[in-house]
């Protein structure tokens, strides 16, 4: 019977990665034979021919006699098959590209991570292995040999698809205890052409073409190497830095084989699925393919661009992300003093000077930074026009460049503010160096998610609603605007917190354009009723107005449905685009018109930024610049900037409330922000204070908002003594069922509820701290009533504990509580039996009970009108509550006795 093998396998042309990731494996794997491949790239074959004895490696040839049951592939999907393999063989794959459309062999298991090295994978299982009483330990050699693989395969930790494992495994080696040579390793990454290699790639570079595809720059060269025999993957890396491409394809023609060896710098172009056409593979980044059928060099070339205009997808452009709209600018007559204000107060670093002539066309003429701005002043020269200090020149881009454009203007011209034009050279935006940094991370590259937001939309919006929004996108097509859904409706629709289906439109329509001409137009196709506001630039476009009717045939026409089923919304309301700025602490607002962008950023956190184009042509893309987004999907409440809380207090109130509501985490720097900006909450106005605690009041679980604000010191920095305990949970859960019962006391559920919230805050405070507390939340009317209730029956608490306590004097007590204090008062006092019970009694019996004789009873009676009916009517019913008088008789004979009458009878 033959002997039973495992082996470790490779891919050819084997890189060292691939044979770190060998040894990785046979450390991993002691019983497994580790087997070299055939071809070996240069670099690599020269490393063994000094080190192979250090190595377990063995040759093809040296795979002994027997069946091979197992077979471990690393770093390769595709079985390099080897003697005594067949079938029946099962195979292990650890591979570090991540290729989810890839379907395994039915007897093969994976093992795959998205890190930058497939050594990281082996390094890591060997690390997690080891124990302190069996530490991992290597030698110098197999130490240098897996620190190569990591360097080569993450370009020395410089590649995009590298991670902070990678890093970690490369530290981890570079320890002194594990003896790596960097000499070694710098040697053989850098390994020097030969002169066939040399001369290959001279060909290369004279026989290669440029193409620009989707927005990427790319390279497809060319070459016939008859008797070339050296490895090619070294060529394609020196090619792509020769040329600076997003991606370079290499076609070389050898004895017989037209080899394709390719390479991105971009996601966009995945040269995986391009190897794949010819039958080859690879990854998104890396990729080969070998044709060996009849095609000839230029028509695989040919194809090769086919292939790549097919599965390049867009590059992201400069009209992604850049801010829509005439951008701030600075005419050439203004002085350095005034724009150095303009700076302070949009916190811009930067403006371009633009100058109009006759006709109204605008040139740019420069710019000029905070950085100028801040010298001339320094030099109190702010009186001069910023002509004299701003960086002069026309620079300008569109809004179909490419980044890789955009960022060669800015390097070469050193402007971090590019205006945008159209083809008429028109300004139509700007866009900053600021936009460029946030593409460093490439999770937050523009992405529209407009499927799936559809989708999301015809979920939750009834038929009408959705006709209706796609109406309002057509529409603001004619003005050349554009339209966006904005804030809470689209967080809510990304959280799947909005409820099913809406009844109305209530969600904020931004347009990026003047509102109030879009809601005139509106009115004149549909009727109905506009109420502009010119100071804001927004307009009501009002539904329900009997002198100002829809006309609900064109409408309804134009909707789709039958007018009869048309059930519009009291009103819409449409905002213009707009930026704001505070000149105060705590001041509200000033608001000036601006881009979408801009728009989004004056809101409070990232997570209320997102918005959704209604135009037709980007029905449902999503708009992303400050990360929501990502901070949705984290669960982080995060702060759009560092002054949000100082510009407005009141966010820290709503902080809470959206954390506790969506069980997000307020991001730590943002709750550094918040603590330090809590002293400021004393300058709000009540009304602004006293709104938020509303908004709170409305949640579904309100004392968990207001336990965490009480942790966070928020709510003693608004009334030192009040504070939330677990009694107060209690009787705010207690509030909201009663509430919603439909046996509650009918002088419970005529009171708002937010009378019985107040009522719970202030219970527990003493009068001073209430009178305090009424006045600094501007407290009125009902609500007042209820506060004074509860304290005038906090007040009497020993009186109503005494022993034998008579009814009457519980009613002297409650009489003058308020029914709607009295209400809450049963909850308050639900953990106080003596107390609840006598509550209990007085509103069902005790405060119902009457005297047997009226005023006009005692007028027959002969008794002089005055102050002493008073007394004698409340001795009667007193009597009476407390079983002393229990006929008209009896009541007859004390109010004789109290008016001071004869008793005759």
């Amino acid at each position: 019977m033959s002997a039973s093998i495992e082996v470790i396998l490779t891919h050819e042309h084997t890189d060292f990665d691939a044979l770190a990731s060998l040894l990785g494996a046979a450390l991993l794997y002691p019983q497994a034979l580790p087997v070299l491949p055939r071809r070996l790239n240069r670099n690599v074959h020269g490393f063994l021919a000094l080190y192979r004895n250090h190595f377990p490696f063995i040759t093809h040839k040296d795979v002994p006699v027997g069946k091979v049951t197992r077979a471990i592939l690393v770093d390769s999907r595709a079985v390099n098959w080897v003697r005594g393999m067949d079938k029946t063989t099962t195979l292990h794959i650890i591979d570090h590209h991540i290729e989810p459309e890839a379907t395994l062999p039915r007897n093969a298991t994976l093992q795959s991570e998205a890190v930058g090295a497939n050594t990281t994978l082996l390094l890591e299982a060997l690390l997690q292995g080891a124990t302190k009483q069996t530490p991992l330990t290597l030698t110098a050699v197999q130490a240098t040999l897996l620190a190569l693989g990591i360097h080569e395969d993450t370009g020395s930790l410089t590649y995009p698809s590298t991670t902070h494992r990678d890093a970690r495994c490369l530290a981890w080696l570079l320890e002194p205890d594990h003896g790596v040579n960097q000499e070694v390793v710098a040697r053989f990454l850098n390994h020097p052409l030969n002169a066939d290699q040399r001369a290959l790639l001279d060909q290369l570079i004279n026989n290669s073409d440029f193409h620009e595809i989707a927005g990427h720059t790319v390279v497809i060269a060319h070459a016939r190497a008859p008797g070339y025999n050296d490895e090619l993957s070294a060529l394609v890396g020196r090619l792509r830095n020769y040329h600076e491409t997003d991606a370079i394809l290499m076609v070389v023609e050898l004895d017989d084989v037209i080899q394709i060896v390719a390479r991105s710098l971009t996601d966009d172009i995945d040269v995986g699925k391009i190897a794949t056409a010819f039958g080859g593979g690879g990854h998104i980044r890396a990729a080969a393919a070998p044709v060996s059928d009849d095609m000839t060099l230029e028509a695989v070339v040919a194809r090769v661009l086919h292939e790549v205009r097919r599965h390049a997808r867009p590059a992201v452009t400069v009209g992604q992300i850049m801010s829509v709209g005439r951008p701030q600018s600075l005419d050439p007559t203004l002085s350095v003093q005034q724009a150095a204000l303009l700076m302070s107060r949009y916190g811009h670093e930067g403006f371009p000077v633009i100058e109009k002539d006759a006709q109204g066309r605008e040139t740019v003429l420069g710019v000029l930074t905070r950085r100028e701005a801040d010298r001339a002043l320094n030099h109190k020269l702010g009186d001069h026009p910023v002509t004299r200090f701003m960086r002069a020149g026309s620079i300008t881009i569109s809004a179909e460049a490419s980044i890789g454009e955009l960022r060669k203007l800015m390097t070469e011209n050193n402007w971090g503010q590019i205006p945008v034009v159209d083809a008429e050279g028109h300004i139509t935006g700007i866009v900053t160096r600021t936009d460029l940094i946030k593409l460093w991370d490439e999770t937050t590259l523009p992405t529209s998610h407009a499927p799936a937001i559809s989708e999301k939309l015809q979920n939750v919006l009834t038929a009408q609603d959705l006709a209706l929004l796609h109406l309002i996108g057509a529409e603001i097509e004619n003005l050349n605007y554009t339209v966006y859904v904005v804030g809470g409706f689209v967080r809510d629709l990304l959280l799947n917190h909005t409820t099913q289906p809406l009844a109305a439109l209530d969600m904020d329509i931004v347009i990026e354009g003047d509102a109030i001409a879009f809601a005139r137009r509106m009115e004149q196709l549909y009727g109905g009723r506009v109420v502009p506001h010119r100071r804001f630039n927004t307009a009501k476009w009002i539904f329900d107005d009997p002198d100002a009717p829809v006309h609900t045939t064109s409408l309804a026409q134009d909707l789709d449905i039958d007018a009869a089923t048309l059930r519009l919304p009291a009103h819409l309301d449409f905002v213009a685009a707009r930026t704001e700025f505070y000149t105060a602490p705590t001041a509200l607002p000033t608001v000036e018109e601006g881009s979408i962008k801009l728009d989004l950023h004056r809101r409070d956190f990232t997570v209320n930024t997102l918005a959704i184009c209604l135009n037709p042509a980007r029905w449902g893309e999503l708009l992303d610049f400050y990360g929501g987004l990502r901070d949705l999907e984290d669960g982080v409440l995060r702060v759009l900037h560092s002054l949000s809380f100082v510009d407005d207090p009141t966010r820290i109130l709503r902080a809470v409330r959206y954390e506790q509501r969506f069980e997000f985490k307020i991001e730590p720097r943002s709750l550094e922000l918040l603590h330090d900006a809590t002293e400021l909450l004393d300058r709000v106005t009540p009304a602004r204070i006293r709104h938020e605690f509303e908004r709170i009041f409305q949640e579904s679980a309100p004392a968990r908002v207001l336990q965490r604000l009480d942790k966070l010191a928020v709510l003693s920095a608004i009334q030192p003594r009040l504070t939330i305990t677990p009694a107060h949970e209690r009787w705010f859960d207690a509030v909201l069922r009663a509430y919603n019962d439909p046996a509650s006391r009918s002088e419970f559920t005529q009171a708002p509820l937010t009378d019985h919230y107040w009522g719970i805050l202030a219970f527990t405070l003493d009068p001073a701290a209430q009178a305090r507390f009424g006045e600094r939340l501007g407290l009125q009317g009902n609500t007042q009533h209820v506060i004074q209730g509860l304290a005038i029956l906090k007040a009497q608490e020993s009186a109503l504990l005494e022993p034998d306590v008579q009814p009457s004097q519980v009613a002297a007590c409650l009489d003058p509580v308020s029914p709607a204090a009295l209400s809450l008062a049963e909850i308050l006092y639900a953990d106080i039996p003596p107390i609840r019970d006598l509550l209990d009694a007085y509103l069902t019996h005790w405060q119902q009970v009457e005297a047997h004789l009226d005023g006009t009873d005692l007028l027959a009676m002969g008794i002089a009108q005055g102050p002493v009916y008073r007394t004698i009517l409340s001795a009667l019913r007193n009597g009476r509550m407390d079983g002393h008088i229990r006929t008209r008789a009896q009541a007859e004979q004390l109010a004789r006795r109290i008016a001071g009458l004869d008793d005759i009878s």
